[in-house]
């Protein structure tokens, strides 16, 4: 319970804190249940979608709201780390070089740019498929929470690539025996029910097929931080999560004008 009330304390602005003391320790463990923040975060974007289409706004304001709701919840932390994660790789040439731009609190050219294409990319995604998302709001939140289902895997495959003391939050997160790798998979198992349940319930089973692109993502980007750092870090955490998430809103006309 613990190390889920830190994971909802690390990856949101609302005030869990009150609810309960928790130990420094769980902190290292906030990956592990970050799935379950999906439930959250997506499910925000999800009603404030379909409340904002109902309440007659045109999908492309639709989506901005909903993509604002999101911003607003998680204080925009995984976009931070895309910013830095666009900074390091674009302009690092070696591993000491990509971890300190990394590592600077200024955002610089590539980070500028990574955040534009990324969010221009994700709007128009949502925007274009208005009418569809409005009916398949439980995409929302499946897209969410599967992305950091893949992005969450990172820790168990790399190393992290600083020490407590070079971190930007003082946490170097666990990784996982064999033993973790079984539970880890049975957590996102459980978080993975919820959103295709409620997917089939309206009629969008199918949308399994979709599912398997982001580990792909994951699995590219990750054996790039393995040639770049030997490693990961926070940023490289949220970026994962956000091109992870991004690649299904990409695919999503594939899976609706194409049949199986």
């Amino acid at each position: 319970m613990n190390r889920l009330l830190a994971s909802l304390i690390f990856f949101t602005r609302l005030p869990w804190w009150r609810l309960k003391s928790v130990p420094k320790e769980a902190f290292e463990h906030v990956v592990d249940y970050w799935p379950f923040v999906g439930w959250l975060t997506g499910g925000l974007m999800a009603g404030v979608y379909y409340l904002s289409v109902l309440f007659g706004f045109e999908p492309f304001v639709a989506a901005l709201l909903a993509l604002a709701s999101r911003l607003l919840l998680t204080g925009a932390l995984h976009e931070d780390g895309l910013a830095d994660f666009c900074d390091g790789f674009g302009g690092g040439t070696d591993r000491t070089r990509t971890l300190s731009i990394m590592k600077d609190s200024h955002i610089g050219t590539y980070g500028v740019l990574g955040l534009i294409f990324y969010f221009g990319l994700l709007w128009s995604c949502i925007a274009s498929q208005g009418e569809i998302l409005i009916y398949a709001w439980p995409l929302f939140l499946l897209f969410d929470v599967t992305a950091k289902c893949a992005a969450s895997l990172i820790t168990g495959q790399l190393p992290y690539a600083r020490t407590a003391e070079g971190a930007k939050n003082g946490v170097v997160y666990v990784g996982r025996s064999w033993q973790d790798w079984l539970l880890h998979g049975l957590r996102c198992a459980v978080a993975l029910a919820l959103p295709l349940a409620l997917s089939v319930w309206i009629g969008l089973g199918r949308v399994v097929f979709l599912l398997p692109v982001p580990f792909v993502v994951e699995c590219l980007l990750m054996l790039w931080m393995l040639r770049r750092l030997s490693g990961y870090t926070g940023d490289c955490c949220g970026a994962l999560f956000l091109l992870c998430e991004l690649s299904l809103y990409l695919t999503l006309p594939l899976f609706l004008y194409f049949e199986f």
